[in-house]
C-alpha cells in the first residue's frame, strides 16, 4: 500500500542519485583532462549546483516560451476558471495561473517554481474533445502535481540527462575523428581520452535518464489517485485518459517542450493504440469488429502482462494508459464499497 511519503522518498532519492552521478560525471571529465583532484572536486560540485539553480529559475521560462501559452484574463473562460478555483480551494492550494495552448491535441500540464507562481495549461484540443466531467478529472490530476510538488523536482532534474547525452555524442564523434586522423598519420591515438569521456557520458545519461523516467511515471500514478479522490469520480479521469490517448495517437505533432510535464505522451499513446489494434481480433470476443468496454479491459490486461511492454516502459515518461485505468478502476471499486477514506488515497498506487 503506497503513501504520499513514498513519492516524497522517491523524489528525494532521484535528486540524490541524479545529482551525485552528474557531479561524478563532471569530476571524471575534469580528471581525464588532468585537473588535480581537489580542484576537480570543487569545480564539479560548483558546476552541478549552478546548473540545478539555472534549471530551477530558467526551466519554467523555457517551458512557457516553447509551449505558445495564452494566459487567460479574468472572465475569459468562466467555466474553466471557476472549476479550477473550486478544485484548488478544495485542495488547499492557491489559484494557479491559467493558460490555454492553441493545439488540437488533447493535453494539459503544470509547471512552475512553486505553488504560488505555478501555471496550469490546457490545450484547446482537450477542451474541445473531452466533456466537462472529464476535463474536471484532468484538472484535478494537474492539481495533484501541484499538491505533491513533484513538478518542481522534474523541472530541476529533467535537463541533466540531456546534458550528459549531448556530451556523449560530441565526445564520441570528436574521439573517433581524432583517432582516424592519428591512424592515418601513424601517430599515437590522441582520441582515446575523448572516447572514454563519451562512453562514461553515455553511461551517466542512461542511469540518470532511467531514474528521472521512473520518477516521472510514479508521479503520474499519484496524481491519478489524487484526481479520483478530489473529484470523487475516478471514471471521469478513466474516460478522459482513454480519449487523450486516442487523440494523441492520431495527432501529427508532439508536445513542444518537456514531454514529461504533460498528462499524456504522444509516443506512448501511438505505441499503445498500435499494439491494441494489432491484437484486436484476439480480444474481439463477439467478432463484431468493435472492442466494447469488457473487451478493451481484456486487451489492457493482456498488454499489462507483456514482457516487452514492461521492459519498454522503463524508457517511457508516462505509465501505459491501461495501467492508469486499471488503477482508477481499483479505486472506483473501493469507493463503491463505501470504505474509501482520505487516509487511503494512494493505497492502490
Amino acid at each position: 500500500m503506497a503513501r504520499l511519503s513514498d513519492l516524497k522518498v522517491a523524489m528525494g532519492t532521484s535528486i540524490l542519485i541524479v545529482t551525485f552521478i552528474f557531479g561524478l560525471f563532471i569530476f571524471a571529465i575534469l580528471f581525464l583532462l588532468e585537473l588535480d583532484l581537489v580542484t576537480g572536486f570543487i569545480v564539479s560540485l560548483g558546476a552541478t549546483g549552478l546548473f540545478i539553480l539555472f534549471q530551477y529559475f530558467l526551466g519554467p521560462v523555457i517551458v512557457a516560451a516553447t509551449a505558445r501559452l495564452h494566459y487567460l484574463k479574468p472572465g475569459e473562460n468562466p467555466w474553466l476558471e471557476s472549476t479550477v478555483k473550486e478544485l484548488a480551494d478544495k485542495s488547499g492550494l492557491p489559484m494557479p495561473k491559467m493558460a490555454t495552448v492553441p493545439s488540437n491535441s488533447p493535453n494539459a500540464f503544470t509547471f512552475g517554481r512553486n505553488a504560488t507562481d505555478a501555471t496550469l495549461a490546457v490545450n484547446d484540443g482537450l477542451l474541445n474533445n473531452l466533456n466537462k466531467d472529464e476535463v474536471r478529472g484532468v484538472i484535478a490530476h494537474e492539481l495533484g502535481h501541484l499538491k505533491h510538488k513533484d513538478y518542481i523536482v522534474m523541472t530541476v532534474l529533467s535537463a541533466l540527462p540531456l546534458i550528459a547525452y549531448i556530451v556523449a555524442q560530441t565526445a564520441l564523434r570528436a574521439g573517433m575523428m581524432s583517432s582516424y586522423s592519428r591512424r592515418r598519420s601513424k601517430e599515437g591515438n590522441a582520441g582515446t581520452a575523448l572516447i572514454i569521456i563519451g562512453v562514461v557520458s553515455f553511461a551517466v545519461y542512461l542511469i540518470t535518464f532511467l531514474s528521472v523516467m521512473r520518477l516521472s511515471r510514479l508521479r503520474e500514478h499519484f496524481a491519478d489517485a489524487y484526481s479520483a479522490y478530489l473529484t470523487g469520480s475516478p471514471r471521469s479521469l478513466e474516460s478522459g485518459l482513454a480519449k487523450i490517448t486516442y487523440g494523441l495517437s492520431i495527432s501529427p505533432n508532439s508536445p513542444e517542450g518537456a514531454r514529461a510535464f504533460y498528462i499524456g505522451d504522444p509516443a506512448t499513446a501511438k505505441q499503445e493504440i498500435r499494439q491494441i489494434m494489432e491484437n484486436k481480433n484476439d480480444c474481439d470476443l463477439d467478432k463484431d469488429g468493435v472492442l466494447d468496454e469488457r473487451e478493451l479491459q481484456l486487451a489492457m490486461t493482456r498488454e499489462s502482462k507483456s514482457t516487452w511492454n514492461q521492459l519498454n516502459s522503463l524508457f517511457a515518461t508516462h505509465p501505459p494508459t491501461f495501467k492508469r485505468i486499471l488503477l482508477l478502476r481499483e479505486i472506483e471499486t473501493e469507493m463503491n464499497t463505501g470504505q474509501y477514506t482520505t487516509e487511503k488515497i494512494y493505497r492502490h498506487v
